[in-house]
């Protein structure tokens, strides 16, 4: 595999150590874990519309408070 380096600042590098896993965990596997986890988090263009479909219908009071549903479904919020 080839390799490169990288220029960071030291306080980029505190930041880097202090998300390793275990000590000798790789900065390539460190920063790919990363890039991973940020692609599982990205929104996607549907969800984006529902939720801008959902704050509508809170603005237009289409929603009823976790209460009312809680009792309409018998469960017990504590």
């Amino acid at each position: 595999m080839e390799k490169t380096t990288i220029q960071i600042n030291l306080e980029t590098l505190g930041k880097l150590k202090a998300l390793k896993h275990f000590e000798r965990q790789s900065y390539d596997e460190l920063l790919n874990n990363i890039i991973l986890n940020i692609e599982e988090e990205k929104i996607s263009d549907e969800e984006i519309e529902e939720i801008k479909i959902a704050l509508e219908n809170v603005k237009k009071g289409k929603v009823k408070p976790i209460e009312q549903v809680a009792e309409e479904l018998g469960v017990s919020l504590m």
